[in-house]
């Protein structure tokens, strides 16, 4: 009868989504974004957020990777020996980077073409490494999993937000659609008034741009101007 119970509250805690499971999405979106509050996985932000595209992959790629990471960590926790923890961590992520080279390169192998080499870059990501070390390895595989998908979007979304303001600043396209420019071709012509910076597109925009995006997010979220 003991064994049936424990098996029941076991079962529960894994099809649980409570307020706690919520807070595990809902937090690297906002007051713990790996980026804007953690200040992790910049240099990924600066080199593949000069189109939308090119950013959207790479956000896909994170979230897949943070997640099934966290999720086999997780399942494996209990037999992995504590001398080569991280070198099991490694080999994990290498093997689900791996699947995602592959799958791109089959699917879109231009994009593969821009982006394998920051692909293979996932593997050193701190923000991956960083929870599977400080939560894959000490909490059950369901609330891994949403961990993983949390911070994974939470990374992607300012991916994503960074890539947009640098195109259409800097190319004046988004999603490669012309969009404002100062010739017909362009959606909106908006004449003399602004031509595409080039500017836009180079690594130094990047930083700027997160700072001020690091900036707008304090100003928003009270609680995080003490974060350091």
């Amino acid at each position: 009868m003991a064994d049936t119970n424990v098996a029941v509250k076991e079962k529960e805690s894994i099809i649980r989504f409570g307020k706690k499971e919520r807070k595990l999405l809902t937090d690297p979106l906002d007051s713990n974004n790996p980026i804007t509050v953690q200040v992790l996985g910049i240099c990924s932000a600066l080199a593949v957020t000069t189109l939308v595209n090119k950013a959207f992959v790479m956000a896909i790629a994170v979230v897949f990777v943070c997640m099934f990471a966290n999720l086999f960590t997780s399942l494996l926790r209990n037999n992995i020996p504590k001398q080569v923890r991280m070198i099991v961590q490694l080999v994990i992520i290498a093997f689900l980077v791996t699947v995602v080279e592959l799958t791109l390169k089959a699917i879109n192998y231009p994009i593969y073409k821009e982006l394998s080499v920051f692909i293979g870059l996932i593997i050193t990501n701190c923000i991956i490494m960083g929870r599977l070390e400080a939560f894959a390895m000490a909490n059950d595989p369901w609330k891994s999993t949403l961990d993983g998908i949390g911070n994974g979007l939470g990374y992607g979304i300012i991916l994503i937000i960074v890539a947009a303001i640098r195109e259409v600043f800097g190319k004046g396209s988004f999603f490669g659609y012309k969009l404002i420019g100062n010739t017909d071709e362009f959606l909106l012509n908006l004449g003399s008034w602004y031509a595409p910076n080039n500017l836009m597109v180079l690594f130094p925009s990047a930083m700027f741009v997160i700072g001020v995006l690091i900036w707008i997010h304090r100003s928003w979220n009270k609680d995080l101007i003490d974060v350091s």
